[in-house]
């Protein structure tokens, strides 16, 4: 090549624009833009549920002459939760049962409250579609542990059956069960990988949406200790001594609003929801299956999701599943059951255990076709009817 050639090649290639090297912004986007794609399956099925049940509950209110928007924005504690957001919390304790809203922990008023400031709608209208946008991170998030666990296919069917638990409609009602349940599922994800901050820090804001969270703060907090007996490592240090700092975060703050260090615990007297080891929820599983002729159908339901819940975690712990995931369900579990409160909600307190389903979902992935059709589309039928009778037969709250 002669020396003009040379500088003529030279020249062309300075001018050519070069494409700049990846940052960790780009190659997080890219990682995320590839897990959405492995997860769309999952989250459109998810969808499918939904919509679904959505459907026949609204032709089911309109034949009752029900309306769709109060009972999945403004009833029951979506009512407590936006006057969070509009008033605030009790300055005293009290005397009058069922009265207190400290019993309501803060992060989803907060956010409804914030949100509301910045987009239009009133706040019942942000409170609900905040709530199903979550729905579909805490899917999401319920696809990525199962895919790690045990493959995309089980993974896909986890997700299914969390869209078809029976009282699945609060997924998408002003509740805190979505956004709880997508802390869960990817604080539960991050400590499969190993990433301990993300497990925490998702831990401890599950601890300011939920009393439950104490049960997740426990996952991480417990499985961090054989970790660092192994190898200490700072970043799962920090991420044990973050997981349960939103729960005693809020309780330490309402002991100090109210003047007293147990106040979290007398709000809770108030509403009556003591553990007593269980003792209430064996004498309403006695009176109603041995003694009650004619039994309220939408207790039994109840009943029968507490008592299959208990036998899927017997099933989960015979297929030894992660640590942390059994960590999690067992504490609440131990909380839902052992505790001496309402017992019509408990069914609605086990929504983010989605673990429990884990078995379920490794049958159907191994069943043929046919008991694969009927499973999936009496599962889907069956959340429909569940959700339809809980919002508009059932008289009380969900």
């Amino acid at each position: 090549m002669s020396p003009t050639a040379a500088t003529e090649a030279a020249l062309l290639l300075e001018a050519r624009p070069t494409r700049p090297a990846p940052g960790p912004a780009t190659d997080l986007r890219e990682r995320s833009v590839r897990a959405l794609r492995r997860a769309a399956p999952a989250l459109f099925a998810y969808a499918a549920v939904r919509t679904f049940v959505l459907l026949v509950f609204g032709v089911w209110a309109h034949k009752e002459g029900h309306g769709i928007w109060p009972a999945l924005a403004t009833d029951w504690d979506s009512k407590w939760y936006l006057g969070i957001a509009d008033h605030g919390y009790e300055r005293a304790l009290g005397t009058k049962y069922d009265a207190n809203n400290l019993a309501f922990f803060p992060l989803y008023p907060c956010l409804v409250k914030a949100l509301a400031v910045v987009t239009p709608g009133s706040r019942a209208t942000v409170g609900l579609i905040l709530a199903a946008v979550c729905s579909f991170f805490a899917a999401w998030g319920i696809f990525a542990v199962g895919d790690r666990l045990y493959g995309r296919r089980v993974g896909v069917l986890l997700t299914f059956l969390w869209a078809c638990y029976p009282v699945g409609i609060v997924q998408w009602m002003g509740y805190t069960e979505s956004l709880f349940t997508a802390f869960v599922a990817w604080s539960l994800y991050a400590v499969l990988t190993g990433r301990w901050i993300w497990a925490g820090t998702l831990a401890a804001l599950s601890g300011l949406t939920r009393p439950t969270g104490v049960a997740l703060a426990a996952a991480v907090g417990l499985c961090g200790l054989p970790a660092l007996r192994r190898h200490f490592l700072w970043r799962v240090l920090a991420g044990a001594l973050l997981a349960p700092l939103g729960w005693l975060g809020y309780v330490g703050w309402v002991g100090l609003r109210l003047g007293r260090w147990d106040g979290y615990f007398a709000v809770q007297r108030l509403w009556r929801n003591e553990l007593d080891g269980g003792l209430e929820t064996l004498r309403t599983f006695r009176s109603l299956l041995a003694y009650d002729s004619t039994p309220e159908l939408f207790l039994v339901m109840v009943t029968v999701t507490l008592l299959a819940s208990v036998v899927l975690y017997a099933l989960s712990l015979g297929d030894r599943q992660p640590l942390p995931l059994l960590i999690f369900t067992g504490v609440l579990l131990a909380i839902v059951l052992g505790s001496g409160g309402v017992y019509f909600s408990r069914a609605r307190f086990l929504v983010p255990a989605f673990p429990l389903l884990l078995p379920l979902a490794l049958v159907l992935a191994r069943a043929s076709r046919r008991v694969l059709v009927l499973g999936v589309t009496g599962a889907a039928l069956g959340a429909a009817y569940c959700g339809g009778y809980m919002l508009l037969v059932w008289p009380s709250a969900p």
